[in-house]
């Protein structure tokens, strides 16, 4: 049976935005981490603590990242730069779509009004939807919220600002961890598993898998 809800609502970096934090990490200790093993250890630790400092209190991102790459090194004994966080930071706004996202975005479009709820800044954003292409109905970020996922009140937000219920919107993702493990919790019925092999299958939370975006015009019945 296909969905019908008010509204599409969309994770950006991940799910539609190819998510180059690893890669950038890499890139910026490539000097001090030849080991292919030390490499992967850090890139597993940098994305551990990016989780946990967006937990507490909201701050800018570059501080998240900045407090993540800190705690990374000092853990794994690697040198900290400054010019470590500008370097990751910088490259944000050039990070591209996924190959699969941006025709069944416009397809989708012209039925449902899409929505974006991303942990990123007012002045990031608009890099990242200027390469999706499509027309959306809003763009919220956690800069607006002062809160970032996966806690509830940039969920909050976003339902307030589109003036829906949760159970008005098919929210889609590609990770549990942030964004639809939340959504389960405050009653969004309807949710997309965008399986990019970021995190596995969780049955219990009632998701619709598709592979990736190319699977979205289907569970709405277009």
């Amino acid at each position: 049976m296909a969905l019908r809800p008010k509204y599409i609502t969309f994770d950006c970096y991940g799910t539609l935005i190819y998510f180059e934090m690893g890669p950038a990490a890499r890139r910026a200790y490539a000097d001090r981490l030849p080991e292919p093993e030390r490499m992967d250890a850090f890139v597993r630790e940098f994305s551990s603590y990016r989780l946990d400092e967006v937990l507490g209190a909201w701050k800018p991102y570059r501080d998240v990242v900045e407090g993540a790459l800190r705690r990374t090194c000092k853990k794994l004994g690697v040198e900290y730069r400054d010019a470590d966080t500008a370097a990751i930071y910088a490259e944000i706004p050039h990070w591209g779509a996924h190959p699969d996202v941006i025709e069944p975005l416009k397809r989708v479009a012209e039925e449902f009004p899409l929505v974006i709820l991303s942990n990123s800044m007012i002045d990031l954003i608009p890099h990242a939807v200027k390469t999706l292409e499509a027309p959306f109905h809003a763009v919220y970020t956690a800069e607006e919220a002062q809160s970032y996922k996966p806690r509830m009140e940039g969920f909050e937000f976003m339902f307030d600002s589109l003036n829906c219920n949760p159970e008005d919107v098919l929210h889609c993702s590609s990770s549990f961890r942030y964004d639809l493990m939340t959504a389960y919790d405050m009653g969004v019925t309807m949710k997309a598993f965008v399986n990019r092999g970021h995190e596995p299958l969780n049955s219990y939370y009632e998701v619709n898998e598709i592979p990736d975006i190319s699977g979205l015009p289907g569970l709405l019945g277009l």
